[in-house]
């Protein structure tokens, strides 16, 4: 659902009977105290309780040593009301009957301070069945802090036994987190969610003795069995080498092809802008154009949150409503927008799941869980072949500031390597491509077969894209 936030020693249920100290939260605990606070509306006034705790392990390994571990247990409660269009939140790190009284008592005063707001009003059940998702790793509470200090410490020491180039890296890290988020309303929302994650990765660099490059290896699961470091290893190598010996190549306008890691901050920002919050507010070149081709037709895009394999897969939204499958883009045509409940009744439509809401303290907005491209037919090398000549980018630098989120112009630093012949050739960097969103996502040539999911809310696939320009030299 999200990332729960806040901080407290103690977690209090109706019957004020504090769990204990170190054994975590359960869904039923955090849902019974988001019942309880919703219990206590006023007649006239809408009311929700968001309850979300979690716990997680972070640990930073460098050249043998550990040099960070944290573990913390996060829990707090949020609470918004809405009287006469007008909103007040507030939220607690303590859960006592004393402070959720407070709490209650803040976000009505800071309602009476609010704008009225014809289309304010907490989210009601459209009739969504919520999908069951298994997204707990009921083992990974119980493994020790000393292999998951391990795990770092073999990483750190596997990256610089990997190749005789590796020179060193910057950091390799574990992290985990065990969360659980509850919410309650008025308006007869009820459902809380748990859900486990893992993670390893590492920045390895590379040197050839004139030039040193940097590169990433990462592995993601549900829990710590499922962490890859092999993978993980041979990804970091692989890309920190593959950039040795890199220089400014010539400008010309040319295919390139994005790796999946690049596809899915491509998509990423493509999806920012089908959030019908960035339509309502003026800020995507999208706005008017549903129904309209605006990709190649051998593109289509969806967010897919109940793809349990994906580690932002979840059942409910930031409000509680059912996860689902949204189409985005179909075989080019934009058939579909991103909505909450508050953007769905400004556009006279319905929610479709996808309220976003980064923690218990904020109001929900609106942003993707999964997005997905639909795999094509062809591997990464097929791709290549198919290309021919142009240039694979393997990192985009600035890519947020690179991009007008009104008119989508681009212009963003790659480094990549040129590819001759369907083969990846000399390797580039110190130069920029340039183009329109728009325009690149109708000269997609090639969609690749190898989908893969990264620890944020877009996937990726091979995609290659004709006619960019590339400034260099």
């Amino acid at each position: 659902m999200w990332q729960a936030g806040g901080r407290a020693s103690h977690f209090t249920a109706s019957t004020r009977r504090p769990l204990l100290r170190g054994r975590g939260v359960t869904p039923e605990e955090a849902q019974e105290v988001a019942d309880r606070v919703v219990g206590w509306a006023r007649d006239g006034e809408q009311l929700e309780a968001v309850v979300a705790w979690s716990r997680s392990t972070e640990v930073r390994a460098y050249e043998g040593e550990v040099e960070h571990f944290v573990g913390a247990d996060d829990l707090g409660v949020g609470v918004r009301v809405i009287d006469a269009g007008r909103t007040g939140m507030s939220w607690s790190g303590v859960l006592d009957t004393g402070a959720l009284e407070a709490c209650v008592a803040e976000a009505r005063d800071n309602a009476t301070f609010g704008t009225p707001d014809p289309h304010a009003g907490l989210a009601t059940d459209d009739g969504v069945a919520v999908t069951p998702l298994d997204l707990v790793d009921p083992g990974l509470a119980a493994v020790p802090a000393d292999d998951k200090v391990a795990l770092a410490l073999e990483l750190d020491a596997r990256v610089r036994a990997a190749d005789a180039r590796i020179v060193g890296h910057e950091g390799a890290d574990y992290a985990d987190v065990q969360a659980v988020a509850a919410i309650a309303s008025t308006t007869g929302i009820r459902t809380a969610e748990a859900e486990t994650s893992t993670y390893a990765g590492i920045w390895a660099l590379a040197s050839d003795g004139t030039d040193t490059t940097t590169g990433f290896g990462l592995t993601v699961g549900r829990g710590f069995a499922e962490l890859d470091i092999d993978a993980a290893v041979a990804e970091a190598v692989q890309r920190c080498t593959a950039l040795l010996g890199a220089r400014k190549a010539a400008s010309e306008r040319l295919t390139v092809v994005f790796d999946p890691y690049v596809t899915s901050q491509f998509l990423g920002i493509i999806a920012e802008m089908l959030s019908a919050e960035e339509v309502v507010r003026g800020r995507s070149p999208f706005a008017g154009r549903l129904g309209q081709t605006v990709a190649a037709d051998g593109l289509t895009v969806f967010d897919d949150p109940l793809c349990a394999g994906a580690p932002t897969a979840s059942s409910t939204d930031g409000e509680g409503i059912a996860c689902r499958r949204v189409p985005l883009i179909e075989s080019g045509r934009l058939v579909g927008l991103l909505h909450n409940s508050y953007t769905a009744r400004v556009m006279g439509t319905a929610t479709t799941g996808s309220a976003s809401r980064p923690s218990h303290r904020a109001a929900p907005g609106v942003g993707p869980k999964v997005v997905t491209p639909q795999p094509g037919p062809l591997g990464h090398e097929q791709v290549l072949a198919l290309v021919g000549d142009g240039l694979l980018v393997h990192e985009l630098a600035g890519l947020h500031s690179g991009v007008n989120p009104t008119s989508g112009d681009l212009s963003v630093g790659v480094e990549g390597v040129r590819v001759r012949g369907g083969e990846p050739a000399e390797p580039v960097r110190e130069v920029t491509i340039g183009s329109t969103l728009q325009r690149m996502l109708t000269d997609v040539v090639a969609v690749g077969a190898d989908l893969r999911h990264f620890p944020w809310e877009s996937a990726g696939v091979t995609l290659a894209i004709a006619d960019v320009t590339m400034s260099g030299s």
